[in-house]
């Protein structure tokens, strides 16, 4: 970021890129202008009707009366006041994969075990609150049919899978001719994806007729006609759809890949975990398993999961936004469709604000001066589950150092063997192939 600037235009092949290296001009851009940010760019593998056909993706939405629906929804069951209905069975969840986790306790391989819990917890949340279901267990098939078309959708967003996405004109070569296969494999995921959503919605309207739907989000809008009037009889279904599968895609990768990047950072710092450790027995009592309504008697816990978030940022370029008019912006001309990135990654490591960026340390927030890293992005587009992400992740890692060491591997003779922190390639910030 010192070397390039804090704003990088880039031309890749047509595609007009403008990435924000600091937090300054992504708040004066995204935040302050967000009238003029707020668009997205939808590849063209991702929106076409004859390929993955998903263009009502909610985060991927344009900005529309339809984006306006999924907003006006999510704020009401996501704004701080509102999520603290789920706080109990967060809580629960929490207390059930620590009782899991004693099960991996003499794996020969328990980072694994470690990372699918966490996914696992995640999603259990995600069903119960979308949709009033609970999952059967890590093979219930709506969960690896909303894990499948989840996880295709995010590969065909992704502008360099597919030429397609930078050279349109691929829509129009045949399916039979050479090196065409990835249009079969795009309709084949569609495929999926329509059972994926279907699926679980289908199941709620069920029970709503026969009377043993459980509260969920998607059962209150059924139950209120208020809510979805604005949605004509020909996109109401597959809208609400696509409501409910936006908790299980916004909700689950996103808090379990932080909390798998927690493990990492309590085998490589331990004595950040024992000052945390330390904490919850001095405030709870030895042994006794916190509560969300703990957290503001836990500052250091708090900083813990602020500098996770910054440390290893989630989504580490965030989602990108499109202008939607013009404008100018420190004599940059910044020009209708231009697409902008929020470069997170580089924002946290700006070292006039984080000294020592690529060090864990929770006490640079003791600094009521230092800003958290925006990982929930910003202004119209700001993640509305924030409240919630921010909460699961206090109470799944508090929990779990109120009952367990993490620690590194050792080797045969008994000497620790050192964590090989590698970031999965994906947009995610993964860790991968740590020796814990």
């Amino acid at each position: 970021v010192s070397r390039l600037g804090d704003i990088v235009y880039l031309d890749i092949l047509g595609l007009h890129i403008v990435v924000l290296n600091s937090a300054q001009a992504a708040t004066e851009l995204l935040e302050k202008r967000s009238a003029k940010f707020s668009d997205r760019a939808l590849p063209r593998a991702l929106e076409h009707p004859d390929l993955y056909d998903w263009p009502n993706a909610v985060s991927m939405l344009p900005y529309n009366d339809i984006w306006r629906f999924h907003r006006r929804v999510l704020n009401g069951s996501l704004n701080i006041k509102a999520v603290a209905k789920f706080h109990g069975n967060q809580e629960y969840q929490a207390r059930l994969l620590v009782q899991r986790l004693l099960d991996l306790t003499d794996s020969s391989n328990p980072f694994e075990g470690v990372k699918e819990e966490l996914f696992y917890t995640m999603a259990i949340s995600m069903f119960e609150m979308a949709y009033g279901y609970q999952l059967l267990g890590k093979n219930d098939p709506f969960l690896r049919e909303a894990e499948q078309a989840f996880h295709n959708g995010f590969r065909a967003a992704m502008f360099a899978n597919f030429f397609v996405n930078i050279f349109p004109a691929l829509m129009y070569v045949p399916e039979w001719f050479p090196g065409a296969g990835w249009k079969r494999t795009l309709r084949k995921w569609r495929a999926e994806k329509v059972q994926a959503m279907s699926g679980p919605y289908e199941w709620v309207k069920a029970r709503l007729a026969d009377g043993t739907a459980q509260p969920s989000v998607i059962s209150t809008v059924l139950q209120d006609e208020n809510m979805y009037s604005s949605l004509s009889s020909e996109i109401r279904d597959t809208t609400l759809e696509q409501l409910g599968m936006i908790f299980y895609a916004g909700g689950t990768d996103t808090s379990a890949t932080a909390l798998v990047n927690f493990f990492a950072a309590m085998a490589l710092y331990p004595d950040i975990q024992e000052k945390a450790q330390q904490e919850l027995d001095a405030v709870l009592g030895s042994g006794v398993m916190p509560t969300i309504a703990d957290r503001d008697r836990l500052p250091y816990i708090n900083n813990i999961v602020l500098e996770l978030l910054r440390w290893r940022p989630v989504l580490p370029t965030a989602i990108p936004h499109v202008c939607y008019e013009d404008d100018v912006y420190r004599s940059y001309n910044l020009i209708k469709g231009d697409i902008i990135f929020g470069n997170v990654w580089a924002m946290s490591r700006d070292e006039n604000i984080y000294p020592n960026p690529e060090e864990f340390n929770p006490d640079r927030f003791l600094d009521p001066n230092v800003p958290p890293v925006p990982g929930f992005g910003w202004g119209r587009r700001k993640c509305p589950g924030s409240h919630y992400g921010e909460s699961s992740v206090f109470i799944v890692l508090s929990s779990v150092l109120s009952m367990y060491k993490i620690s590194k591997k050792k080797d045969t003779n008994g000497r620790e063997i050192e964590p090989e922190i590698k970031d999965a390639p994906n947009s995610l910030t993964l860790p991968t192939d740590e020796k814990l």
